[in-house]
């Protein structure tokens, strides 16, 4: 029993070994992945990030629910390749992703929406792609582009104008995880920090009055840095409105 128990843990490093060397030559992680019924094939507004419609759409609707990637909620927003594994049926670039929701499968990193799913098969054979329903993939994460597009705060749904904020931030560039948003309060001259409330929601109650100044703590390879978006949200803002900030992380 003893000479099993050492033979087995020496298999099991090697095979923790072997799938480090294979991670770092090409940057890929194995896994699998699913998807999720849509009658439109987009995303949910619902989702557990908090994006609400933007969720549904980001990305030409080729996004995901993330399980141990959603990271609390700071890894919304992430985009990945993601890439399934069968023989003549998946085609080899995959489909890229964005993280905008929750979600946990049959051992699954991903939940697809049902666009992003088909574009793991090669053409026209997305169908025979959803009759296996839970797949092999390999992921990586990769910058967000957007071109075209700023760094915006939306004022979310929820928030009540002078006695409750609660904000979003949308269309995040590059490889960085959003780790703390703080608000500037002026007749102070200091910074207030915002809870995360949920996902990518951050919020805190008797809002600073006059526009709004936020900054934003942003982690990635390169280390951590503050992003400062300058009077973006006006004095008299509205729930539900999207703001721009005139500026993009790249």
């Amino acid at each position: 029993m003893g000479f099993a128990a050492k033979s087995y843990c020496s298999l099991l490093c090697m095979s923790v070994l072997l799938t480090t060397i294979c991670y770092s030559q090409d940057g890929y992680v194995s896994s699998r992945a699913t998807y999720y019924g849509s009658p439109d094939c987009l995303g949910t507004p619902s989702g557990a990030c908090g994006y609400g419609e933007f969720g549904r759409r980001v990305n030409d609707a080729n996004v995901a629910g993330v399980s141990r990637l959603y990271r609390n909620g700071s890894g919304c927003g992430a985009c990945y390749q993601v890439r399934c594994k069968i023989p003549k049926l998946c085609c080899d670039d995959g489909v890229k992703v964005v993280a905008t929701d929750y979600g946990e499968g049959d051992k699954t990193d991903f939940i697809l929406s049902t666009r992003a799913y088909a574009r793991l098969a090669v053409p026209n054979a997305a169908l025979e792609l959803f009759s296996y329903g839970v797949v092999d993939i390999e992921y990586q994460r990769i910058p967000c582009q957007y071109p075209g597009y700023n760094l915006k705060v939306k004022v979310h749904e929820n928030s009540k104008f002078s006695v409750y904020l609660a904000v979003v931030v949308l269309y995040q560039a590059g490889i960085y995880d959003i780790t703390a948003v703080d608000v500037w309060q002026a007749d102070c001259q200091q910074w207030r920090c915002m809870r995360r409330a949920f996902g990518t929601v951050w919020d805190l109650s008797d809002p600073p009055s006059g526009p709004l100044t936020f900054r934003a703590q942003v982690s990635g390879s390169g280390g951590t840095k503050w992003v400062q978006m300058t009077n973006v949200v006006p004095s008299e803002w509205k729930a539900g409105v999207v703001y721009d900030t005139a500026i993009q992380l790249s």
